[in-house]
């Protein structure tokens, strides 16, 4: 365990919070966080571009030519894959999909936590920052913490008084620890995790 210094909004002003070193102390790897990156935001692609197969493109009923004395392949139509304007011939959605290790995604998202610790951008929510939902509150939360936007909150499922809290901020992405991406870490110019989401963040990156 190492003891890094993280601010607590909402409760106590500062205090020293006990932190994994292995997950908020590693070294960044900047390769391997872009892999991971590429293969995450590759996975969110549909592929449902427009492909026809050769019975779906317009056109070709006629037989191009007879079937014998030309000297030619024999063909049926021009839509046929070989002919220009022809159909594909496996006409399938495109997969993007990219694979990536186990041990690299997690190595990943412990460099990207790690980034934020560094710079200081890293900040705990108190469980008990919330009575009840109110957007006006954290947002002066937010500005008093003085980090730059985008800003990227983790919090519990069960946690609902601070997601409707903070769900309608600008630049403001909420996630709960099993959703929790690289690509979201680094794009997040500053990260706030809850008490109660820090423990199930660590168990994701170990």
């Amino acid at each position: 365990m190492a003891e890094i210094n993280v601010q607590v909004l909402g409760g106590s002003a500062t205090k020293d919070v006990s932190l994994e070193a292995d997950i908020f102390g590693a070294e960044l790897k900047p390769h391997v966080v872009h892999e991971t990156v590429r293969a995450e935001l590759n996975a969110r692609r549909a592929g449902t571009r427009g492909v026809k197969t050769r019975g779906l493109v317009s056109g070709g009923r006629a037989k191009p030519w007879r079937q014998k004395g030309t000297g030619r392949a024999r063909a049926g139509t021009i839509r046929a894959p070989q002919f220009t304007g022809g159909g594909v011939t496996f006409a399938v959605g495109r997969v993007f999909d990219q694979k990536v290790n186990r041990k690299a995604r997690r190595a990943a998202l412990r460099g990207a936590l790690s980034s934020h610790v560094t710079n200081g951008t890293l900040g705990l929510l108190a469980a008990d920052a919330f009575d009840a939902p109110s957007t006006k509150q954290a947002k002066a939360l937010v500005e008093d913490w003085g980090k730059d936007a985008p800003l990227l909150i983790v919090v519990t499922e069960e946690e609902e008084t601070l997601i409707k809290s903070f769900r309608n901020l600008p630049k403001t992405l909420i996630t709960v620890p099993s959703e929790l991406e690289v690509a979201s870490v680094v794009w997040a110019r500053s990260l706030l995790i809850t008490e109660g989401a820090l423990p199930l963040v660590q168990g994701r990156a170990t």
